[in-house]
């Protein structure tokens, strides 16, 4: 039996553990794939793929699982039934799995708070996957700033940043780049397009990549060239990276996501920006780029320890005129926040 399966199957107490999902299944595996199915239940553990993973499967997958070829023309419950509770993730199976499993007399129970818990505490190895993540991120971005030229389109700046992440090993990306030129960076979410850039834009990006399928997340936000029109920009910038180190220094293990939020919040209150923070400080980062836990004003009362994972965030953004975002993936340590992507976070002039 697998540490890792035997740990969620206990914790959600059901005859069987069943699990689907493509990220849910990498957590318990260490396998990545487009299909398979986990049937844990107390005694054993079973990896069910097909042919196309087969042999890659039985060389990778972590140890303590049975790895087998799924049997075709075979419905999922003929697999389950020798048992009566089946553990799934409620919120993250479909509605015809659901009907499905339920019209074959199985009791559903919620196994999604148990990986929660788990996943939120990242193990040794998962830290070094993160960090190897960071190490590629801050690489990249620092190669990519003295190569940003006048007249290159967001998606020129987003591509190139992505080719030289892969160039320090990562396997991809750990979500669409946010480029964002001007008055673009207004926009949290920006869809990076072909806008040209300008002597005098800011430079707002988002991104980050996966090593070993595991994520980092970083946000940098810059000037190209100074037109001596960005005052109002720079003290701003000031007041969000105050906000930013604020976190650093202030947030500690047993503190909610919530009190967490609010050490952003009210420093940029102070300056009457408060207002213009339009999302949560920050979330957890793992196999997913949003994970649990999170830092918000509706975060839960479970207090953060050490070996969780997450982005320091706070933003400001002034629709039709610009935006801030500082962020680093960071992790919790000896109580203390650790930055684990550390790029240069005090304003860069181009």
């Amino acid at each position: 039996m697998n540490l890792r399966s035997e740990k969620i199957f206990s914790a959600v107490g059901a005859d069987a553990l069943v699990t689907t999902q493509d990220d849910l299944r990498f957590y318990l595996t260490g396998f990545e794939s487009s299909f398979g199915v986990v049937i844990a239940d107390g005694k054993s553990a079973k990896f069910y793929t097909d042919s196309r993973y087969l042999e890659a499967a039985r060389k990778n997958t972590a140890k303590g699982y049975e790895v087998l070829e799924y049997p075709r023309g075979v419905k999922l419950a003929e697999l389950l039934k020798d048992y009566k509770t089946i553990g799934v993730p409620m919120d993250r199976i479909s509605a015809n799995e659901y009907l499905s499993l339920s019209a074959n007399g199985f009791e559903l129970v919620d196994s999604m708070a148990a990986f929660k818990d788990s996943m939120a505490v990242k193990s040794a190895d998962e830290l070094a996957n993160i960090k190897a993540a960071c190490v590629a991120t801050d690489k990249a971005f620092n190669e990519l700033v003295p190569q940003i030229k006048e007249g290159m389109s967001e998606n020129e700046v987003a591509a190139l940043l992505e080719y030289l992440m892969r160039q320090h090993g990562a396997s991809g990306t750990s979500f669409s780049t946010i480029c964002a030129f001007g008055a673009n960076a207004s926009v949290p979410h920006h869809e990076t397009d072909g806008t040209k850039l300008r002597f005098g834009d800011i430079i707002l990006i988002d991104f980050g990549c996966k090593i070993g399928g595991y994520c980092s997340d970083c946000t940098r936000t810059f000037l190209f060239g100074d037109d001596k029109k960005h005052e109002e920009f720079k003290k701003a910038y000031s007041h969000v990276l105050e906000a930013h180190m604020l976190v650093k220094e202030k947030f500690k293990a047993g503190m909610t996501g919530k009190e967490g939020d609010a050490i952003a919040r009210d420093c940029l209150k102070k300056y009457g920006l408060d207002k213009y923070f339009t999302h949560s400080l920050g979330h957890g980062i793992g196999i997913n780029i949003h994970e649990y836990p999170n830092l918000s004003p509706n975060s839960d009362d479970k207090p953060f320890s050490d070996g969780m994972v997450f982005s320091d965030e706070p933003g400001v953004y002034f629709e039709g005129e610009f935006g801030i975002r500082i962020e680093d993936t960071v992790t919790l340590q000896q109580g203390k926040v650790i930055s684990l992507t550390d790029s240069d976070k005090n304003l860069i002039v181009l």
